[in-house]
């Protein structure tokens, strides 16, 4: 275990990552896009060694981190790429009129970085997102320097990519505190990072409790800041019952693959699965009974998070009226998780609030609705979600308007006839949902536009064409996408 980082350095870390700031921020985009490059670069090339000790620090398989560690330089080099288009910059111009009266000054916007960001890393992801993660490369897209905490369930791992990052950084002559890498198993160094005066933004993937609590301490501030906390979903799935008598087995199979995908450490992992009672319904949890019960329980992230999931499955079972339906058989073996199905009436769902709460890990609890009324009313009485599964007929979709509606309302991202697991790294993604799934739902942790977490809009008016940020020239000297005067365009204005 790696000591703590002491106070009094964070104070220094701080100080050191505010006089970069002023120099990263005014950096143009192609020269963040090539630092965020050349990090990914560092990573592809990276040795053996930082796969073997992230296997040793998780109990990830080889072939799950080699494929993260490939999603991680994607996420890099494609939002170096998004960086450099300049369109998150949201550039808007509003020409000036002088025979309008009064007349019309000349108006110019665009977003700007904030200033120093804190990432927690996640145990989850131990390189997606974690220390060169998406969060980072938000952040350095934004211009913005980077503070990282390693995640204590895989430090060594973390400070083997912090190595990296500091290489890119010197191959690329960033300023001295581009990047700095911190340890913090105890809840003074977290404390510490976001209540600093000078730490601008938080980004945060893990627990309520913990995401709950760094939101708690950047709004104590007597400067409040952002704090982006992901933390955590039951990923709600509505089975409509035409789709499901068409695909009782096959739909089994499939939420059972996503439910027990990597021990159902995934913050998408489908947790809650609704269908209204009929003979479909127990064929369907009968199905799954028999999936799950040969599903062989794998070694979750660590002893920490096998305890939580053992404990919270545990409460969540010794509620009135839950059945369990199938559980795979635990082995002897250390920290394992093993796989289990339960169900519950809707009435009795709705009436206990502790099922909403998450249990982290290959879980799932299986709601018998009466109706479709029922449905809908939990629908509507669900907290905010990451995702919302909907499997359904088109007919049935036209015919639940109601029901759409309220899933819609809860939810960032609603997956028609497909499991929530697996979130694409794209522009289009929306990873994050209302309250408590995230802490601001108008915002993603995943895609391009994760970067607009990480800045804030100024506008300039009347000012003279030469002193104006080359993003909003005249000129248009990065040949970026501009709105000028309501209309989107790479022109220049004027001759």
């Amino acid at each position: 275990m790696l000591e703590d980082t002491p106070l009094e350095v964070i104070d220094e870390v701080l100080q050191k990552s505010w006089k970069a700031f002023h120099q990263y921020s005014k950096f143009s985009i192609k020269q963040r896009a090539d630092f965020m490059r050349a990090i990914a670069r560092a990573l592809q090339n990276s040795s053996d060694e930082l796969i073997k000790t992230a296997m040793e620090e998780t109990s990830l398989p080889e072939g799950r981190l080699k494929g993260e560690k490939a999603r991680t330089v994607f996420q890099l080099n494609s939002y170096a790429d998004a960086c450099e288009r300049g369109d998150w910059l949201e550039a808007r111009i509003d020409t000036a009129h002088s025979d309008s009266n009064p007349q019309k000054p000349d108006i110019r916007k665009m977003l700007v970085p904030l200033g120093p960001v804190v990432v927690f890393g996640a145990s989850n992801f131990p390189f997606a997102f974690s220390t060169a993660g998406g969060d980072t490369a938000c952040a350095f897209a934004a211009g913005c320097p980077v503070i990282v905490k390693a995640h204590p369930g895989h430090a060594q791992t973390s400070t083997l990519v912090a190595d990296l990052i500091m290489q890119a950084a010197a191959e690329c002559k960033m300023p001295d505190g581009i990047f700095t890498h911190v340890y913090g198993a105890s809840f003074g160094v977290g404390e510490a990072l976001v209540k600093h005066p000078l730490t601008k933004a938080v980004s945060f993937t893990g627990s309520y409790i913990g995401g709950k609590q760094l939101f708690d301490w950047g709004n104590q501030r007597k400067e409040p800041i952002p704090v982006f906390a992901e933390m955590g979903s039951i990923n709600p799935v509505f089975l409509l019952p035409h789709k499901l008598k068409t695909s009782t087995v096959d739909l089994a199979k499939l939420l059972v693959s996503s439910v027990t995908l990597g021990v159902g450490q995934f913050c998408t992992n489908p947790g809650l699965i609704l269908g209204i009672e009929g003979d479909e319904l127990q064929d369907f949890i009968s199905a799954m009974g028999n999936e799950i019960k040969g599903i062989a329980p794998s070694k979750m992230l660590h002893p920490g998070i096998a305890k939580a999931y053992a404990e919270k499955r545990a409460k969540a079972l010794e509620q009135e009226n839950v059945t369990v339906i199938a559980e795979a058989e635990l082995p002897s073996s250390d920290h394992c998780g093993a796989a289990i199905i339960a169900t519950v009436t809707g009435k009795t769902f709705l009436s206990n609030e502790l099922l909403q709460q998450e249990v982290f890990g290959p879980y799932t609890l299986v709601v018998r609705c009466q109706d479709i009324t029922e449905m809908t009313a939990i629908a509507k009485h669900l907290e905010g979600q990451l995702t919302c599964t909907i499997m359904a007929t088109e007919m049935e979709l036209s015919e639940q308007a109601e029901m759409i509606e309220a899933i819609k309302n809860r939810c960032g991202r609603m997956i028609l006839n497909g499991v929530p697991t697996g979130v694409e790294v794209c522009l289009s993604m929306q990873h994050g949902g209302p309250f408590p799934a995230t802490t601001d739902a108008r915002f993603t942790s995943v895609g391009a536009d994760g970067i607009k977490r990480f800045v804030r809009p100024v506008a300039y008016q009347n000012w003279p064409n030469h002193l104006l940020p080359d993003e909003l020239k005249n000129e248009n000297p990065l040949h970026i996408y501009r709105t000028i005067n309501n209309e989107l365009t790479k022109e220049k204005i004027g001759n």
